[in-house]
């Protein structure tokens, strides 16, 4: 190999190497999820980019099948044996309708649905604009108050009020930076 050749793959094996460092950057803010009984069921978390909140998933110990998911006005899951009601309604301060395919929404928390495995195991990623850790861009999720993310017990139609026929909350996690 020529000399030349061998510097050019060098650095171009430093800019991959540097560039999936960069990526590889731990979180912003994260959460970690109960269930009803108060038990841990895994993390989510929260990277803060300069165009849109990207959200991490990875669960275990839920019902299998699609489930609805959303980010909650107020950053609190105490109330697990209530169903997390504490929590309030989406993150919503432009009183946008709830839904991704309502025309006069999505309100800030909406987010896609995702999927539980027969073994009760879930991964997923979800981005966002509507929502930000610092204010950014969208609803801030880090304010006076936070924010929780909550899981229902069946998936968003994304478009009937109030919450898209999801159904019971089923787990809760208050969402805290890092």
């Amino acid at each position: 190999m020529k000399p030349l050749t061998k510097l050019a793959s060098l650095l171009m094996f430093l800019g991959l190497a540097t560039t999936s460092l960069a990526q590889s950057e731990g979180p912003d803010a994260r959460a970690e999820l109960l269930d009803r009984d108060g038990d841990p069921i895994g993390e989510i978390h929260f990277f803060q980019g300069e165009n849109g909140l990207l959200i991490r998933l990875q669960l275990e110990g839920l019902p299998p099948g699609p489930k609805a998911i959303h980010i909650h006005e107020t950053g609190t899951c105490d109330d697990h044996c209530d169903g997390f009601t504490d929590s309030g309604g989406h993150l919503n301060p432009d009183g946008r309708k709830h839904g991704l395919l309502n025309p006069e929404g999505p309100d800030a928390g909406d987010l896609p649905n995702f999927f539980v495995h027969a073994d009760g195991t879930a991964w997923a990623e979800f981005f966002t604009t509507a929502a930000s850790l610092d204010g950014r861009h969208g609803a801030t999720i880090l304010d006076d108050d936070g924010a929780a993310i909550v899981i229902h017990e069946n998936p968003d139609d994304h478009h009937s009020q109030p919450i898209g026929g999801a159904g019971a909350r089923i787990a809760c996690g208050v969402i805290t930076g890092l």
